[in-house]
């Protein structure tokens, strides 16, 4: 087998889980949707569209930004292809405390989970400050099979 025909075989095993991504075509996304760019899963920040040439068809450049490590990212496409769109869920959680390696102890109507970890920076630092004097809850962005913590705010004492 050649690594090329490897390569498929993998691919072809698949999961029996929803699916990460859905297509649509290049010319229907806009500004501010999501789109996977170079293989990751980023929030649109600009379109421009080329008109067709002798040859070709019109070709559809995006502009986005990476929505877990924020790194610029720029792809283009032929207007009528089909592009992946992430399905990105953003849900709501409580924080319990954190673990000792790091991780956010969270509840919700989810259930409770300790598989997110405490963000690098300022949100991570905003969390770490809020517990120490109030209930805080914080928003998971969930895309591609992968979680992060994306912003935290004082919760309410129920």
């Amino acid at each position: 087998m050649s690594s090329e025909e490897g390569q498929y075989a993998a691919e072809a095993t698949g999961n029996a889980e929803a699916s990460l991504t859905y297509p649509i075509q290049a010319s229907a996304l806009r500004k501010g949707g999501y789109a996977i760019l170079k293989s990751h899963p980023c929030k649109i920040l600009e379109v421009t569209t080329a008109k067709p040439g002798k040859h070709g068809h019109a070709k559809c450049t995006f502009k986005g930004r990476d929505i877990f490590t924020a790194a610029l990212v720029e792809d283009s496409h032929p207007s009528s292809h089909n592009m992946e769109v992430p399905i990105v869920r953003k849900t709501e959680w409580d924080v319990s405390y954190v673990t000792r390696d790091g991780f956010l102890s969270l509840f919700g109507e989810g259930g409770e989970k300790e598989d997110v970890k405490v963000p690098e920076g300022e949100v991570g630092s905003k969390i770490r400050k809020l517990l120490e004097d109030t209930p805080v809850s914080v928003t998971i962005l969930e895309a591609m099979g992968q979680e992060m913590c994306m912003d935290a705010k004082a919760g309410n004492d129920d």
